[in-house]
């Protein structure tokens, strides 16, 4: 990367490092994710529902007709690492969507922000019932 774009990076408060021995990573592949058959519905999120947002994914579940256990988190730049492409329902929240991607999907805002947020919660549901 030229001196100049690096100096770019830094002023942006972006860190830089340069691989000392690039030809280390030769033939590397990333692991891939083998879901298990019961999955069937896959949340890409940066962020992991916890507490109170867990607590909204799991009534997102109910109105699937799902269980916790159907379910899988995974984070956005893991989506590459599935071995096959997954046909169940895939939300996205707080992330693009691959333009691709084909199937049931979801798209909204983080789930921490479509708790307490009437118009949000609404525009979920109407995905889910679009689908129904």
């Amino acid at each position: 990367m030229p001196q100049h774009e690096i100096q770019y990076l830094q002023e942006m408060g972006i860190q830089c490092y340069e691989l000392t021995h690039p030809e280390r990573l030769q033939g590397y592949q990333s692991p891939t994710l083998v879901l298990q058959a019961s999955c069937q519905l896959l949340l890409i999120s940066p962020q992991c529902p916890k507490k109170e947002t867990a607590l909204l994914f799991e009534r997102v579940l109910k109105s699937l007709k799902l269980e916790l256990n159907q379910s899988l988190h995974i984070y956005p730049e893991q989506l590459d690492q599935l071995s096959e492409p997954f046909t169940g329902w895939v939300w996205f929240a707080g992330c693009d969507v691959p333009i691709d991607y084909e199937g049931k999907v979801l798209t909204t805002p983080l789930i921490h922000l479509i708790d307490g947020n009437n118009e949000l919660r609404r525009a979920l549901w109407q995905q889910i019932c679009s689908y129904q």
